[in-house]
């Protein structure tokens, strides 16, 4: 596997700066950009490519906080996290919520759309504010969640700056990687609720 943090030139552990990170590939890979090396010999010019396409795509691992766990918990344990689907600790009154506003709102968006009386759809378009606030106050409370769970990736690369250095025994096991699978498994949820409730917001605006 490739170890896209080897490729950057980074450090393993859970959290990144992402200001730091994104200077760090523009410094590495601006020399290699293609436009840079039109005269250059085609070996060059292909070896020079090569190399900007691997720091692309592991920037592009790298500076998403879930994929960069992913990628993490790969190459602490030669294995994908299992158990994606089950709900992670402490998210699930949110896990229900969520749901409940989206059906609610769904059920909103076909009346609003089958609406002909003009009176109604003034009444509709009066409800539609209101759920757009209870939206929003749901994307607050999901944003939250995402804030807390980088707060606390960032609290555990000191574990991953003291543990035994890569390739030596008892590395995996000085690590919190049940933990760490649990953070991903609730950042895959958040950034689905994110996705779901910005789709309501779009077409409650349309």
């Amino acid at each position: 596997m490739t170890d896209a943090y080897a490729l950057m030139g980074e450090d393993r552990r859970p959290w990144l700066d992402p200001e730091v990170l994104k200077r760090r590939f523009h410094e590495m890979s601006g020399p290699l950009h293609p436009d840079r090396h039109h005269g250059a010999a085609e070996g060059e010019r292909e070896a020079m490519g090569k190399r900007y396409a691997e720091l692309n795509a592991a920037y592009s691992v790298l500076r998403e906080p879930r994929d960069r766990l992913l990628h993490l918990i790969e190459l602490e344990t030669g294995e994908r996290p299992r158990d994606i689907q089950r709900i992670p600790p402490g998210t699930m009154e949110l896990f229900v919520e969520v749901g409940q506003m989206c059906r609610d709102c769904d059920g909103y968006l076909v009346k609003k759309g089958g609406a002909t009386s003009p009176m109604l759809r003034l009444q509709l378009m009066q409800a539609g504010l209101e759920w757009a606030d209870r939206l929003g106050e749901l994307q607050g409370k999901v944003r939250a969640v995402g804030e807390g769970l980088g707060v606390e990736l960032a609290g555990m690369n000191v574990v991953w700056a003291t543990a035994p250095a890569v390739g030596e025994a008892g590395r995996v096991g000085a690590l919190p990687m049940e933990r760490l699978e649990q953070i991903y498994r609730a950042m895959s949820y958040v950034s689905r609720w994110t996705d779901q409730l910005q789709e309501r917001v779009v077409q409650l605006a349309m």
